[in-house]
């Protein structure tokens, strides 16, 4: 796992850590959001402000020097069962890989492709250079999807509102260094500012610093004076930390303006998530909305 303190902006490389835990998470519920959307005929478009390179080679060297995905994907690639909202996620999976064999793990870009309709939208930024290229590799001449090697957060002013005023803006940057933790908070503050319906999806690292714990707060803060559907907050801790007291012991979402059928859809699957994923007897989940949600 990467320590989060003072690596390179341009270190991250998400291939490392393809399908953990973390990846089950942000994915299902990004799925059921969409799925939402999809519900109604308008148009919806689709920020990602760090797209990753889209989708990943499990057997890849990269994948196999930590193997993550072993805890996380694969621990739900043959479960029997699954609530709803994680049964469709593995279904999105299993419709990337050819076999029964899993093999390749589709990013989040790749995710919302699937799910798109022809009126629907995808804006994805990636400034690694390498994650860049394949991602435009990726959606090479497809017309409803925009690839920029830039900062996302920078970014956000070109692409909110969209047209149809229907839409979600997703932001995990690796918060290697501590100040994505604010550029995230200002991200969603101007984000809401132009698009106050908007749907905002923020992941973050469950670690031992003070800016991923203070983060839901100052996002709560953001929301409860600018969102008009209040807030839903959910983590899942799966692991204990290390004997460095390093190590990410889990994430949480953080989403502005959610769902309605959200919450309930969690509710069924986070103690699921707990069974599967955790690695320890202290494992466990978090799930809490705003008032009238």
């Amino acid at each position: 796992m990467p320590a989060w303190h003072s690596a390179p902006m341009l270190a991250y490389r998400h291939a490392f850590h393809a399908g953990n835990h973390a990846d089950v998470l942000k994915h299902a519920t990004l799925v059921a959001v969409l799925r939402h959307l999809n519900a109604k005929d308008k148009a919806w478009r689709l920020v990602d402000t760090h797209a990753g390179a889209g989708a990943y080679a499990l057997h890849a060297e990269q994948a196999q020097k930590h193997a993550e995905y072993k805890q996380g994907i694969a621990r739900l690639w043959q479960a029997p069962d699954l609530p709803p909202l994680l049964d469709d996620y593995v279904a999105q999976v299993r419709a990337f890989n050819a076999h029964e064999e899993l093999v390749l793990y589709p990013g989040s870009p790749r995710f919302a492709r699937a799910l798109m309709r022809p009126q629907d939208q995808l804006r994805l930024f990636e400034l690694h250079p390498t994650d860049h290229a394949l991602l435009v590799e990726n959606f090479a001449g497809d017309r409803q999807v925009m690839v920029q090697r830039g900062d996302g957060f920078a970014g956000l002013k070109s692409q909110l509102p969209p047209p149809s005023r229907r839409g979600v803006l997703l932001m995990d940057p690796s918060y290697e260094i501590k100040t994505d933790y604010a550029e995230v908070v200002t991200a969603a503050r101007e984000a809401l500012t132009r698009f106050a319906e908007g749907i905002v999806m923020v992941w973050y690292p469950q670690i031992d610093l003070r800016e991923s714990a203070q983060l839901p707060q100052r996002l709560k803060a953001v929301a409860d004076t600018q969102a008009k559907k209040g807030w839903l907050h959910t983590r899942l801790t799966v692991a204990e930390p290390n004997d460095r007291g390093f190590g990410m012991l889990g994430s949480g979402l953080f989403i502005i303006n959610p769902p309605h059928t959200l919450k309930p859809a969690l509710g069924q699957a986070l103690p699921v998530l707990v069974k599967l994923l955790g690695q320890f007897a202290g494992a466990g989940h978090r799930l809490e909305v705003s008032a009238g949600l």
